[in-house]
């Protein structure tokens, strides 16, 4: 077919026949009672219309049969519809295990990627063919949304959050990427390219040109510059809870509430502590809020997905295998010099499988300062 004129763009993803396929449907069924209706419209006002003064209209009885039929019918069709429809939707919000996270940041008017090794780009992401590429995405100011028409991929990129999405490129190439949600005076400059390789090709551009730490390796060091470790490391005194395992577990916060520990959770424990407080601890922590950009967010919460909770001591609040939340004290500002951070904490231990609040459990003073 003429490059020139499409239907419908290229398939090159694992997704994007079956989303086509599920189109197609879509529209067939729309296309067939949209003309039969406007056939069986005409006909009738035709054949029925009334031809003189005389005419009666004459007395009309139900058919049991036809209203069975004229409902059952569409009944079928627009539950096809939904199940199809859950079962494409549902494959396509959950990325598989296997899959290669990449970080994206959108920002008036760039995109912004970093691979697992520490590899960033701008406005243009390389893949490799063949293996599935898990989208962490956020943005830094307005709603953007990550569209590559190929893939048949569309996510909202919001401040605030983070949204999930994910494709399986099978085709080497490149491929648009637009950001299809108006952001602004530049919004039709806020464009990209997927460059799709061979798996080996794309291993050798990997290890080639400039490369950053990994998302973990800063999140690491970032974790120890802003003092996170002298709050949420340490056993029986922490003053925050352990966060080693935390990612993905339930966690039970002031109040008796119990949420998931999922990015958006350990984003907002970071940025907004104030606003879930576990269960046990002080609402002692400030916000990061303007000190940390959302790469940097990013950065903390990978690192904090690879902490394992099986060297915890089992006398400790890590045993509550959710020490979910950032309840740290005021960090000091990363500057030159000794930084030294003192506290008394109460003593708080759970039973439950996750963790627990009661601010008047934990009678916690804090004091930080820095010594030049």
């Amino acid at each position: 077919m003429n490059e020139a004129f499409q239907m419908f763009p290229t398939q090159a993803s694992t997704m994007a026949s079956r989303v086509d396929n599920l189109m197609l449907y879509l529209l067939a069924v729309t296309v067939f009672f949209s003309v039969a209706i406007a056939v069986v419209l005409i006909v009738f006002a035709v054949k029925y219309r009334k031809k003189s003064d005389s005419d009666v209209t004459p007395a009309i009885h139900g058919s049991t049969l036809l209203e069975i039929t004229w409902t059952v019918i569409p009944l079928g069709l627009v539950t096809v519809m939904f199940f199809w429809g859950a079962n494409v939707y549902f494959d396509q919000m959950y990325a598989p295990a296997n899959s290669m996270e990449v970080f994206v940041t959108g920002k008036q008017w760039m995109w912004k990627f970093q691979h697992p090794n520490g590899k960033r780009e701008i406005n243009e992401l390389h893949v490799p063919e063949g293996r599935p590429v898990k989208l962490i995405m956020a943005s830094e100011d307005v709603i953007h949304d990550f569209f590559v028409p190929a893939f048949r991929v569309k996510m909202d990129v919001m401040p605030g959050k983070y949204n999930t999405t994910w494709f399986h490129a099978t085709k080497t190439g490149e491929y648009h990427l637009f950001c299809n949600q108006y952001c602004g005076e530049d919004h039709s400059r806020m464009v990209g390219k997927i460059i799709v390789m061979k798996p080996e090709d794309y291993e050798v551009w990997l290890a080639g040109g400039t490369r950053n730490e990994s998302p973990a390796a800063t999140g690491e060091r970032l974790f120890t510059q802003w003092a996170c470790n002298t709050c949420h490391e340490g056993g029986r005194d922490a003053r925050g809870p352990i966060l080693a395992g935390v990612p993905g577990r339930n966690v039970i916060l002031t109040g008796g509430v119990v949420v998931v520990a999922d990015d958006t959770y350990l984003r907002d424990s970071i940025l907004n502590p104030a606003a879930r407080v576990v269960d046990g601890y002080q609402p002692i922590m400030p916000t990061f809020k303007g000190l940390l950009s959302e790469d940097q967010v990013m950065s903390l919460i990978a690192y904090i997905k690879t902490l394992d909770d099986t060297g915890a001591d089992t006398g400790t609040k890590a045993t509550t295998g959710a020490a979910a939340g950032f309840t740290a004290a005021p960090p000091p500002s990363p500057v030159d010099g000794v930084t030294s951070v003192s506290a008394v904490a109460g003593d708080t231990t759970t039973t439950a499988p996750t963790i627990s609040t009661n601010p008047t459990d934990a009678g916690t003073t804090a004091q930080a300062e820095t010594t030049p």
